[in-house]
Parts: structure tokens; sequence; C-alpha cells
């Protein structure tokens, strides 16, 4: 600062000399200290060294202990510095990315333990971040992390090499997401990105999985408390089973035998059992069936499904939106909608019995060409 009190922004390879006693030793990444052999060579070519780094703070050197030895070698009372900027732990990181570019390179193993190290302090940098800073793989930075992390709370959040904060886990945005999608299926992506915070390349990743009739959370990377939070959200959005009933009957084909009585259980029967499936589970085992995923008619039919099945939670969050006096005609609207359902899975049942029955004309044609 200058006699105006306005402070100085000094260049920013400024550099000038300090007392070599006036340094503290580094905290190195190298598990063996000094090379002496090493010194002696600096010492040769000391002229052309490239000034130490010290930490402003401590003045601790950071970078630059084979060179302070150098220079002491030479019998030097000072040495060049240049100054850094900067908390313990950052000191340490740039300490061992400058001794991976430069100079005598560190071994595996000091690289492996100086990553220990930096999980162990800095357990929200992302392997591919700490394999940059060590001249690790990521892989192995992967597999040291267990060890290093093994008392520190896990962090849902990793730092990565950009800089930048990257989620650990997306399970319930995913699931927030899938509930959206399936609740107002008309909702533009961007919106449910907003509502969520996901990305928009993960959102379509979700609505991709639920029209495969697949969990909008791969199995892959569900901890178990997020597959037990799956099954919970497929079991709540199960539909209920329903009442066994009489159907109309039906005049059954020309030759035909009469089909047996149906009822809504012969479409579902593991639904009176009290062993129903979930929605979810439902309707991925649709969408992976080949004739429908393959056919256009078929695809057509999986969106539409998609539409307008009806799960507990979605009507739940629209009941405190009807008004009072809207009640009995909205009750009455969806006993309709249910009565159309019924009647739809009457005749889903029906026509599965009828194609199943056995055609008495067809057995009577086998038979006379047999006996020609």
């Amino acid at each position: 600062m200058n006699r105006d009190g306005r402070t100085l922004t000094l260049p920013a390879h400024f550099t000038h000399r300090l007392p070599i006693e006036a340094l503290l030793p580094a905290d190195s990444p190298r598990l063996k200290g000094l090379d002496e052999e090493h010194v002696r060579r600096l010492a040769d070519i000391y002229a052309s060294l490239p000034p130490v780094l010290v930490h402003r703070a401590t003045l601790r050197v950071v970078d630059g202990m084979h060179r302070v030895a150098a220079a002491a070698h030479q019998g030097l009372t000072s040495v060049e510095v240049q100054y850094f900027d900067g908390a313990d732990e950052e000191a340490f990181l740039r300490s061992v990315t400058a001794n991976i570019t430069h100079g005598l390179p560190l071994s595996v193993a000091d690289r492996k333990a100086a990553a220990e190290r930096i999980l162990r302090s800095r357990p929200e940098l992302s392997d591919r971040s700490v394999a940059s800073c060590t001249g690790l793989d990521a892989k192995t930075v992967a597999a040291i992390r267990p060890r290093s992390t093994a008392d520190n709370p896990r962090s849902n959040i990793r730092i990565g090499a950009d800089g930048r904060i990257h989620p650990l886990d997306r399970t319930a945005e995913r699931l927030r997401a899938a509930e959206l999608m399936t609740r107002r299926p008309d909702l533009p992506l961007r919106a449910i990105v907003k509502e969520t915070g996901l990305s928009l390349g993960t959102a379509h990743d979700v609505r991709r999985r639920l029209l495969r009739g697949e969990a909008p959370v791969p199995e892959g990377r569900r901890p178990a408390a997020a597959r037990r939070a799956t099954a919970a959200l497929a079991a709540s959005t199960a539909p209920a089973a329903p009442a066994d009933s009489e159907p109309p009957t039906r005049q059954p084909r020309a030759g035909r035998s009469p089909a047996p009585p149906v009822t809504t259980t012969a479409l579902a029967p593991t639904a009176a059992t009290g062993g129903s499936r979930g929605s979810m589970e439902l309707l991925r085992r649709l969408a992976g069936d080949p004739s429908l995923r393959h056919s256009e008619s078929g695809r057509h039919f999986l969106r539409w499904l998609h539409t307008h099945v009806m799960v507990d939670e979605a009507w739940r969050r629209q009941v405190a939106a009807v008004p009072p006096h809207c009640t009995d005609t909205v009750a009455e609207l969806a006993l309709q909608c249910s009565q159309v359902w019924k009647r739809f899975a009457e005749d889903l049942a029906r026509r599965r019995l009828t194609d199943a029955a056995p055609d008495p004309s067809r057995h009577a044609a086998s038979a006379s060409r047999q006996g020609a």
C-alpha cells in the first residue's frame, strides 16, 4: 500500500529474495525426503533454475526444496522466491501438481500417498480431479477413496476438474421427475428441469425409461436406500384390485363353443391373491413386449397408456384442488371413468378367453384332411 492508501498490484510472476533460514521445510509429498544426488546435479546448474514457490502466510516451501538445498550447497544464504496465496490444503495440492510436471518425478507410492491425503482432507473432489493433480488413473483414485474417506460422512457432491459442482446421487430428483411426468404428461421437459434441478439430458433419460416401462433410476446407480425408495414409489402407485363382477353375455362366433363367464380378475389373477404388481412393473412388462414395441400401433398404444394410467399418488395430490361445490360432479366423473376402465378390462379378458377357446369347425376340417 502506498502513501495515498491505495493497494499496489504486483505482477503475477513478481519475485524477490528471502533468507534460506527464514523458510520452513516443505510439506512434501515425497515419502523418502530429499534426494542428495539430485541436489548435487541441481547445484551444478543452479543459475538456470526457476524461483522457489513459497506459501506467503507461513513462508513454507511449496515447491523447490531441492533448489533450496542446491543453493545451500553452493554456499548461498538467500534464494529467489515467488509467493503462493491459498489455504494449507491448496498449498499441498499445488506441491503435488508441481512435482508431477517438472523436476524429480514422484514415485507411484508417493502419488498414491498424496492422493490418499488429498481425499482425506478434500473428499468432495472427484476421482478425475484428484487424478489430474496426482498423475494417477481415475480408477486408481476410486480404489483409494474407500480407505481414505471411511471416517468421513459421505458427501452427495463432487467437484470436478473443471471446478464445477456435480451431485453424486440424483435419485430423489429422478423420482420427482418421474412423478411429475406420470401426473402431468403434458408438462414440458424444461418445466420439469426447472422444478427438479435435473439437466435436460437426464430429464430426457427419465422420460425414455418411463416410456420403456423401466424404473426412473438405473439399477446400477441405486444404493440400497434408493432401491427402497424406488420400490416404495412403485408400491404407492399400484392400482387397487378391481372387484369381481358378472359381465354381460356375448354371443359366440359361428361354429365356436361359448366362452366361459369372465371376471376382471381373469386379466390380473395375482391382484385377487394379494400379490398385486405395481403399475410401473406392469407398464415395464408391456413396454418390453416386442409385438408392441416394433409396431406403430403398438407404440401409439403404449404412449396412450402412459398418459391415461392413474396412480394413487397422482389423484391424492389433486383432491385439495376440487372446490366443495364440485365434489359431487368430479366424483361422478371419476366413477364413470372407472366404469369405462372396468369395461375395457372385461372386454380384454373376454377376448383372451374367446380366442383361447377351441374352434369345432377347425378341428372338423383338420380331421377330414387327415382322413383323405
